[in-house]
């Protein structure tokens, strides 16, 4: 694939975003983006459309029985309904401010926290997972449910995205996944990305981020979309073979991109590789 760069280091800092006319964020979120790591909240689907997602992905997620439980990766080009939602024109016009005109989707995740899931998700970055350079990813957190701190909803660490990659050691406890960000408490007060249904964030694809266990009786379940502009490039053959882009604007340059499929029946596909679904 032409857009792969065989043995070519990664470029894990972060860039700002120079952007000094956008149309659908404001100057300032936009310069919260470039300090923060994050911006939020934004209102996008009105209540009557995220009963219908929420019942999309309860249905997604009940054909999957318990490999469905609590995530659903990277489905993006095998089903139209992902494929509608992450190309709605209302999330695109937000993500065109940060990346450019020129967006491409190539991964997915719908994750889902019971009541009383007594694992967290540890501090992490994202592109750390990831082999793909330079680290220009970013990812738009779709409220299915409410998310607040009561039922556990994600938490950043503020300025931590520009750091670079962070050393990582092995997380403790119950855990989601057994790789940490060292010395995270340190770095600052974590905020909580409290959604309401149907808004969404957007964040920095280096920002510290996790969740604590969702100790209450509430569900938490959202919609994670990974955007990136076309100069992104995939830095490991074998990585590459499981990344299943989507062309959402603009061009593609030399990404392979997947049209809109027509089966939205999550029984009649294969399964994805699960690419920085975290």
């Amino acid at each position: 694939m032409s857009m792969l760069q065989e043995a070519e280091p990664q470029d894990l800092s972060f860039r700002p975003v120079a952007n000094d006319a956008p149309a659908r964020l404001s100057p300032a979120q936009v310069d919260q983006y470039n300090h923060l790591g994050f911006v939020q909240p934004f209102d996008i689907f009105r209540q009557d459309e995220i009963r219908r997602i929420r019942t999309y992905v309860d249905r997604l997620m009940a054909d999957m029985g318990e490999d469905g439980a609590y995530g659903i990766n990277c489905y993006q080009a095998r089903l139209a309904g992902l494929w509608d939602i992450v190309t709605d024109a209302r999330i695109l016009d937000h993500v065109e401010d940060i990346i450019g005109p020129d967006i491409l989707c190539w991964a997915t995740a719908i994750l889902s926290k019971k009541p009383h899931d007594p694992r967290r998700v540890p501090w992490h970055q994202d592109a750390s997972f990831w082999s793909l350079s330079p680290a220009r990813t970013v990812t738009v957190w779709l409220a299915v449910d409410d998310a607040d701190d009561e039922n556990a909803a994600m938490r950043f660490i503020p300025g931590s995205h520009d750091r670079g990659a962070l050393k990582v050691g092995e997380a403790r406890g119950e855990t989601v996944f057994h790789i940490e960000t060292e010395g995270a408490g340190d770095m600052g007060q974590p905020f909580t990305n409290a959604l309401r249904a149907g808004q969404i964030s957007l964040h920095a694809d280096m920002l510290v981020h996790g969740s604590l266990p969702n100790a209450s009786s509430r569900r938490r379940c959202g919609l994670t979309m990974r955007y990136c502009p076309p100069s992104v490039r995939i830095t490991d053959p074998d990585w590459a073979e499981g990344v299943e882009a989507i062309l959402c604007r603009g061009s593609a340059a030399d990404w392979t991109v997947h049209p809109r499929p027509d089966n939205d029946d999550i029984t009649k596909t294969d399964t994805p590789r699960n690419h920085g679904a975290n």
